[in-house]
């Protein structure tokens, strides 16, 4: 399976009753296997999680904590980027050359590096204790 495959399938079962809004987010991992998330929202809204901050917590759940890719696709007119706090935690577990390939259903795609959606992103090193 592809991460579009994975993107794509995963967020068919995404639950946006509110928004209508439905994401889906695939990660390859450095060992090369995919962990997929997507958009759950709560009637609280700023409770729900995004399709980005599944598909991190299934890889994290499993192990694994680099990232290598990311393909995250919606329904909209132009391809689906992640929100800013999704490029946040996804360079947690990701380095600025990652390449993040944002898409919509009807085919449009872009390709960027995470440092290119989040250039001087917060890290670990800008902590007291690095």
């Amino acid at each position: 399976m592809t991460l579009e495959e994975a993107a794509r399938a995963v967020r068919a079962r995404a639950h946006a009753p509110y928004s209508g809004f439905k994401v889906g987010a695939a990660l390859r991992a450095a060992s090369g296997a995919i962990y997929a998330g997507c958009n759950v929202e709560n009637a609280s809204y700023p409770e729900g999680t995004c399709a980005e901050a599944g598909a991190i917590a299934a890889m994290v759940a499993a192990g694994e904590t680099e990232i290598a890719e990311v393909f995250v696709i919606g329904d909209a007119a132009e391809p689906v980027a992640p929100c800013g706090g999704c490029r946040q935690r996804l360079s947690e577990f990701a380095g600025p050359e990652v390449p993040v390939t944002m898409a919509n259903l009807a085919g449009a795609t872009r390709q960027v590096t995470l440092g290119e959606l989040l250039p001087g992103a917060f890290a670990r090193v800008s902590l007291p204790r690095g």
